[in-house]
């Protein structure tokens, strides 16, 4: 059973309203945790992890800028993870918490390492779910064909059937009741219907990059360097087509800081409610989140 969480309502430098879930005991034993999520996901994606650890651990889930409960931004370009950086130190002001576990669900680890460069000490250990400082252009490719543009479903039923078409060959072994709760996570309701729950100028903002960098994928391996001098924990989806198993090899080989383990028939990105996975990352905060 999910436990309960407070919301969080807080302002960004630049004046936008942003939310977080806010779960767990305040003076709770163990570190607090930030789990920052993937590109167009929210804070939804974290219920079952976030109330898994709420025993031990004050869990932070925001919804970053343009997604879920927080203000979209007028303008395509205010959508960066420099600027989801910044947003998440506010965060970390308006809930009074010096540093944190954190755990990056794809853009929420790019926004982990860029924050591991720009202020290391708010970081005491970091999960990096299924994304590190070297992607496949195949994954960035799949991704940009459907962020903004994607057809909203017009029921339930449709949208627990369009993300199993989109989806069933990275994640073989879903359930329809699986499928369906999958569902309620990516959209949100409105009059009883889905309906999208980011702002479609995310998109713009992935392709305008990608055309700025002429579609080469940038690297993030002095970003990552910084970030692995602490505990990192790498999840990597089985069958992730973004996070590939040799950089999760040169990511373990290079940095004796960090870890790995992989989620089973799943691909880009894991749910991190896997008992492989639920197990992996209890045993590292054990060990690092005291």
């Amino acid at each position: 059973m999910a436990a309960s969480f407070r919301d969080l309502f807080y302002t960004g430098q630049d004046g936008l309203k942003l939310y977080a879930r806010d779960y767990g005991d305040r003076a709770a034993p163990g570190a607090p945790v930030i789990c920052l999520p993937g590109l167009t996901r929210n804070s939804k994606d974290f219920d079952t992890l976030a109330s898994h650890l709420a025993p031990k651990h004050r869990v932070l889930c925001p919804d970053f800028r343009g997604r879920g409960r927080s203000a979209y931004c007028d303008n395509w370009a205010d959508y960066t993870p420099a600027h989801e950086m910044m947003d998440t130190l506010d965060l970390m002001g308006a809930a009074g918490i010096g540093q944190a576990v954190f755990i990056g669900t794809s853009r929420g680890g790019i926004v982990t390492m860029a924050l591991a460069a720009f202020r290391p000490t708010v970081i005491k250990a970091a999960i990096l779910n299924d994304i590190g400082p070297e992607l496949e252009r195949k994954g960035i490719e799949r991704i940009a064909g459907y962020v903004g543009i994607m057809e909203t479903p017009q029921t339930w039923d449709e949208a627990a059937v369009k993300l199993r078409m989109m989806n069933e060959r990275e994640f073989p072994n879903l359930t329809a009741e699986e499928w369906r709760a999958f569902s309620r996570r990516t959209f949100a309701e409105e009059h009883g219907a889905p309906k999208l729950d980011y702002d479609p100028k995310i998109g713009t903002a992935m392709r305008k990059g990608m055309e700025a960098s002429n579609g080469d994928v940038p690297t993030m391996w002095p970003q990552f360097g910084a970030l692995a001098q602490k505990p990192v924990l790498v999840v990597r989806g089985e069958n992730s087509d973004l996070l590939s198993e040799d950089i999760v090899a040169r990511m373990t080989r290079d940095y004796p800081n960090v870890s790995a383990v992989t989620a089973k028939d799943r691909g880009h990105a894991p749910f991190l409610d896997e008992p492989e996975v639920l197990a992996a990352i209890d045993s590292f905060l054990d060990r690092v989140a005291r």
